[in-house]
């Protein structure tokens, strides 16, 4: 029996994660299902697409994911199944699985076209979940939908250069549960114009010039405790999905707060870096 994963913005106050695992109970007794995140900030396309690019691998291929943000169909926001890298997304056509389908190509996009459908308020359990459920009983695509040709890109995603390739503006696309502050500029991206050249990060009036590749990397060990940086500095760093990602060393965003609150930072806010 394949995986089926769960990605949407429903958070967990409500009803609605409980009925879409039950309706996928009943149709399938043996269900394998796990949940990526029910946090997705409300309709936040670019915060969901980040999560999805960086959870599905670690699935393997044949898993189904049913991805419920932005749902409700509409005449430009059509329901669609997507074969990609080995891995079934069941979501709507707004661009959530962009930042895959941009690296690798789709091998089948089908518009869902199931009988009879029901189109009320709760899309994703009324739809998404009968195609999982069709898929992972061993069924094809072309018997849920025919073929589509309008897979939507993710909009406004990338960082862009200016100043003849000295200046990489990017943005703030996500913001985790300790608060650290990740962008959309990528390490291959950020390497591409960097040309071994040095650099200043600029986020508001906070000014970085190195970029670590783990947290601790902030700490010099050779240096007596009282002279060291450590918890409360800030910091850059490439994260596991090799992001630029601002963060304050060992923060908690509960109590002292975590580098989008001290450094005042939010989703879509603009981060610079300029080649020196």
């Amino acid at each position: 029996m394949a995986i089926i994963t769960l990605t949407t913005d429903f958070g967990l106050k409500d009803y609605f994660v409980g009925t879409l695992k039950g309706t996928i109970y009943k149709e399938l007794p043996d269900a394998k299902i796990v949940d990526i995140s029910h946090d997705i900030n409300p309709f936040n396309i670019q915060e969901c697409a980040y999560i999805l690019e960086n959870s599905y691998k670690s699935f393997p291929e044949g898993t189904i994911h049913i991805v419920g943000v932005d749902a409700e169909p509409t005449p430009e926001n059509q329901h669609i199944a997507v074969l990609v890298d080995g891995h079934y997304f069941i979501t709507a056509n707004n661009g959530v699985i962009g930042l895959i389908t941009s690296e690798i190509q789709p091998e089948k996009v089908v518009e869902i076209k199931i009988p009879n459908p029901d189109y009320g308020s709760f899309p994703v359990r009324d739809v998404f979940v009968k195609v999982a459920c069709h898929i992972a009983r061993g069924g094809t695509l072309d018997v849920v939908g025919r073929h589509f040709d309008g897979l939507r890109d993710l909009r406004g995603f990338s960082p862009s250069v200016t100043d003849n390739g000295n200046k990489i503006s990017g943005s703030v696309i996500y913001i985790d549960n300790y608060g650290n502050v990740v962008t959309n500029i990528h390490k291959n991206f950020f390497e591409a114009y960097r040309k071994g050249r040095s650099f200043e990060l600029s986020a508001r009036t906070t000014k970085i010039k190195q970029i670590h590749n783990t947290y601790s990397d902030i700490i010099n060990f050779d240096l007596e405790r009282s002279k060291r940086k450590g918890a409360g500095d800030v910091l850059a760093i490439f994260n596991s999905a090799n992001y630029v990602e601002l963060a304050i060393y060992k923060s908690d965003l509960n109590t002292v707060g975590g580098a989008s609150t001290l450094l005042g930072l939010d989703y879509r806010d603009t981060i610079t870096i300029n080649f020196i």
